[in-house]
C-alpha cells in the first residue's frame, strides 16, 4: 500500500502544478498551447512513421503532378481518422467542423497535389467523368471504443458487408491503379481488399493530421519521394480471420505480414496474390449489418409469416446506395417480415453500450393497420401518421435499450429485426445495421 500511495502521490503532485484541480480549465483559450504549429508538426511527423506500407506494385509515390481522383468513406472524415475516444465516448456523431485546424487526409492529398501542379477531386463514391492517373481510396473501420468494436469469431474486414471491395473492384475494372489507405486500430483479415489494390498502406488512426499520410503517398512532380516509409508492424498481420492469438515466437507461428514488417521505397517487395479463403464461417455474433447490399450476411435470413400474406421482392434503393427490398402486405390477416439467425443472440453489451438499430425505409402505400417493430418482446409502434409521404427514402435509428424497455430480454434475442403489420401496406426497407452513432436516435412508444 505505501508503494501505491507513493505512486499516487505523484501522479497528484503532477495534476496539481498543471492545475487540473482548478475550477478553470488550464489550457483552454490559452493561444498556442492547444494545436500549436509545434505540436502540430511532431503529430505530422508521427503520422509519416507511422504509416505501414504492405504492398506496392510501382503506383507510390503519387508525382504531384498527376491527376488524382481521392474517393471512399474515410477520404474526408476526420472523425473516422480519429477513432473512438474523441470528443464523444465512441467518437461518432462528429463532423469536420469539430476539429478546427486539423486535416482530413483529403485536404492533405489536395494540397500536396496542387502544389506540384496536378489536379485533385474528391468522390466518396469513386464516381468520375475525367478518367484519373490513380485513385487513392480511403477506407476502413468506424470510430469504437469499449467493446463496440470487439470481434468475437472473425478477423474478417466488412463480413457480409464488401462495400469497399467493391468500389477497389470497380476502379480497378476501370483501368485505374488503386492505392489503398486503410483507417484501422488493429491488423485485420483484409486480403481481399489487397487483392484489388495495386499499393495498400495500413494508415492506422491519423487523428488531426491527415496531411501527414500525404508527405509520404504523394511526391515531387517526378514522382520521386519527399518522405519515405519508415513504419513496420507492430503487430503480426493474420493469412486468415481466424488468426485471433498470432505473436511472433508462438508454435506454428504462420502469419500474413511478419512482426515488423514493412515495405519502403528503398526497399521495396512484391506481394503475390493472397488467398481469399477466409478461414471461419460467420457467425451472429460477429454481425451488425443484418441486411446490407441486398443481402442478408450468413447466418440471417429474411422470414415472412404467413408467407400467403406477406410478399418480399428486390428494389432499387439507388439513393441510399443499396440494394433493398420491398414488402407488400396484403392486409387480410396480420402478419410479420423478420430477419432471423441460427440461434439466440446476446445484444447486453450493445444495448449498454448505447447502440441503436438503424435502417433505411421508403413507405410505398400508405397503411391501413397498426404497424409495428419488434425485437422479442419489445415491440414500438411505427405506424406511418396520416398524410405521411409516399416514394421517398428515409431512415431511421431506434436505440436498443428502447426494446429493452419495452419488454426485450437482450440477452435473447430470436430476431433482430420484425416488422409487423395488422392491415394492408407497402414499405421498402435497406441497410438494416446496429450503429453506435447516436445523432437522430428516436424512441418510438411501446405498441399497444
Amino acid at each position: 500500500m505505501a508503494r501505491i500511495d507513493d505512486a499516487v502521490r505523484r501522479i497528484l503532485r503532477v495534476k496539481a502544478k498543471m492545475g487540473l484541480f482548478q475550477a478553470s480549465r488550464p489550457h483552454e483559450g490559452r493561444e498556442g498551447v492547444i494545436g500549436a504549429p509545434e505540436h502540430r508538426a511532431i503529430a505530422r511527423e508521427a503520422v509519416r512513421k507511422s504509416l505501414v506500407l504492405l504492398k506496392n506494385d510501382g503506383v507510390l509515390p503519387v508525382k504531384s503532378s498527376a491527376n488524382v481522383l481521392v474517393a471512399g468513406s474515410g477520404a474526408d472524415d476526420i472523425g473516422k481518422q480519429s477513432g473512438g475516444w474523441t470528443l464523444s465516448w465512441q467518437g461518432t456523431g462528429n463532423t469536420n467542423a469539430d476539429f478546427p485546424n486539423a486535416d482530413s487526409i483529403w485536404t492533405g492529398v489536395k494540397s500536396a497535389v496542387e502544389a506540384g501542379g496536378g489536379r485533385a477531386m474528391l468522390s466518396v463514391d469513386g464516381k468520375f467523368d475525367q478518367k484519373p492517373d490513380v485513385a487513392i481510396v480511403v477506407f476502413g473501420e468506424n470510430p469504437y471504443a469499449e467493446g463496440v468494436g470487439d470481434l468475437k469469431t472473425s478477423l474478417e474486414y466488412q463480413p457480409g458487408d464488401k462495400a469497399d471491395l467493391a468500389l477497389l473492384k470497380r476502379l480497378k475494372a476501370q483501368g485505374v491503379k488503386v492505392v489503398s489507405v486503410f483507417l484501422t486500430g488493429r491488423p485485420l483479415w483484409v486480403n481481399p481488399e489487397i487483392n484489388a489494390s495495386d499499393a495498400f498502406v495500413a494508415a492506422w488512426l491519423p487523428g488531426s493530421e491527415g496531411a501527414g499520410v500525404a508527405d509520404v503517398l504523394i511526391g515531387d512532380k517526378a514522382g520521386k519521394p519527399r518522405h519515405d516509409f519508415q513504419g513496420k508492424l507492430s503487430f503480426s498481420w493474420p493469412k486468415t480471420a481466424a488468426q485471433f492469438r498470432l505473436n511472433k515466437g508462438d508454435k506454428g507461428y504462420d502469419p500474413l505480414f511478419a512482426y515488423g514488417y514493412g515495405l519502403s521505397y528503398a526497399k521495396p517487395g512484391k506481394v503475390a496474390r493472397l488467398s481469399e479463403v477466409s478461414g471461419v464461417t460467420a457467425q451472429a455474433d460477429n454481425v451488425v449489418n443484418y441486411f446490407v447490399g441486398g443481402k442478408t450476411p450468413a447466418p440471417f435470413a429474411f422470414k415472412a409469416s404467413p408467407s400467403s400474406s406477406v410478399q418480399i421482392a428486390p428494389v432499387d434503393a439507388g439513393n441510399v446506395q443499396e440494394a433493398g427490398r420491398q414488402v407488400t402486405f396484403a392486409g387480410d390477416k396480420p402478419g410479420k417480415l423478420s430477419i432471423v439467425g441460427d440461434k439466440l443472440l446476446d445484444l447486453s453489451f450493445q444495448t449498454n453500450a448505447d447502440m441503436a438499430l438503424s435502417f433505411a425505409y421508403r413507405l410505398d402505400t400508405a397503411a391501413t393497420g397498426r404497424v409495428s417493430l419488434a425485437m422479442g418482446a419489445g415491440r414500438l409502434d411505427v405506424t406511418p401518421p396520416a398524410g405521411s409521404p409516399t416514394g421517398q427514402w428515409a431512415s431511421v435509428k431506434i436505440p436498443l435499450k428502447c426494446f429493452q424497455a419495452a419488454g426485450t430480454d437482450v440477452t435473447k434475442v430470436t430476431a433482430p429485426f420484425e416488422l409487423a403489420s395488422t392491415g394492408a401496406l407497402q414499405v421498402s426497407i435497406a441497410g438494416v445495421k446496429l450503429t453506435a452513432d447516436p445523432a437522430g436516435a428516436v424512441c418510438p412508444a411501446k405498441a399497444q
